[in-house]
C-alpha cells in the first residue's frame, strides 16, 4: 500500500472512532457543543469550508484514481487470460484497487455523517439551551405573577384594614354627631328649666309682695276696727 492510501486507510479508522464517539451516549450534546465552540475549532471554523472542500476533492480524485485501476485491471484480466502470472498480478492489482475504491468511498461517506452529526448535536445543545432558558424565564414569570398575587392580597387586605377603620370612623363620628345633638338638646331644656324657675321665682316674689300687702292691709283694717270700738265703750 502506498503512503497515500496508508493516510486514507488511517483517516477511515480515524472518522470511525469520531462516529462511534458521537453517537455513544459517552459525552452529553451540552458538552459537545461547548467542544465545538472552543477557541481552537473557532479558530478552524474560519477556513471549514476550504478545509472541507480541500478533503472532498482529495477523497474524489482517490476514488477516481481507483475506479480507473478497477477499469484498467479488469480489461487487461479479461485480454491477458493465458499467462498465469501476469492475471495474477492483475487480479491483485484490481483487488488493491477495489480495496481502494471502498476505501476512499467510505471516508467520503464518513466526512458526510460526521458533519451531519455535528449540526445535528449543535441544534440539539441549541434547543436544550433554548429549553432551559425558557423554563427559567417561565419560572421567573411565574415567581413575578406568585409576588404579584402576593403583593395584591396585602394590597386588598390593607385596603379592607383602611375600609373597616373608615367605617369605624364614620360610625364615631355619627356617634359623635348623636351625643352633640343630645347634649344640644340638654342644654336647651336646662335653659328652659332655668328660664322657667327665673320666672317661677319672680312670681314668687311677687306673690309673696302682694300676701305681705295684703297682710299690712288687714293689719290696718284690723286696727281700725279695734278703735272704733274702744270709741264706743
Amino acid at each position: 500500500m502506498s503512503l497515500i492510501w496508508t493516510l486514507i486507510d488511517i483517516f477511515l479508522f480515524v472518522e470511525l472512532a469520531v462516529v462511534l464517539l458521537l453517537t455513544l451516549p459517552v459525552f452529553s450534546a451540552t458538552t459537545w457543543s461547548r467542544f465545538f465552540k472552543s477557541q481552537f475549532l473557532a479558530m478552524l471554523a474560519k477556513q471549514a469550508q476550504l478545509y472541507f472542500a480541500m478533503l472532498i476533492g482529495l477523497l474524489v480524485l482517490c476514488l477516481l484514481e481507483a475506479l480507473r485501476e478497477m477499469q484498467k485491471f479488469s480489461s487487461d484480466t479479461k485480454s491477458d487470460s493465458e499467462h498465469l502470472d501476469v492475471e495474477m498480478q492483475n487480479s491483485m492489482r484490481l483487488f488493491r484497487a477495489q480495496r481502494n475504491f471502498y476505501i476512499s468511498g467510505f471516508a467520503i461517506f464518513l466526512v458526510f455523517i460526521i458533519k451531519r452529526l455535528v449540526t445535528l448535536i449543535s441544534e440539539q445543545a441549541f434547543l436544550m439551551a433554548q429549553s432551559e432558558a425558557s423554563l427559567k424565564q417561565a419560572k421567573s414569570t411565574t415567581q413575578a405573577a406568585r409576588t404579584l398575587m402576593e403583593d395584591k392580597s396585602v394590597e386588598k387586605a390593607k385596603e379592607a384594614g383602611e375600609d373597616k377603620q373608615i367605617n369605624e370612623i364614620t360610625k364615631l363620628k355619627d356617634r359623635i354627631h348623636e351625643l352633640t345633638a343630645e347634649l344640644n338638646r340638654e342644654k336647651k331644656d336646662k335653659e328652659a328649666l332655668k328660664s322657667q324657675a327665673e320666672s317661677l321665682n319672680k312670681e314668687y316674689d311677687r306673690l309673696t309682695e302682694e300676701y305681705s300687702k295684703l297682710q299690712k292691709k288687714i293689719t290696718i283694717s284690723g286696727g281700725a276696727g279695734g278703735k272704733g270700738d274702744s270709741k264706743d265703750d
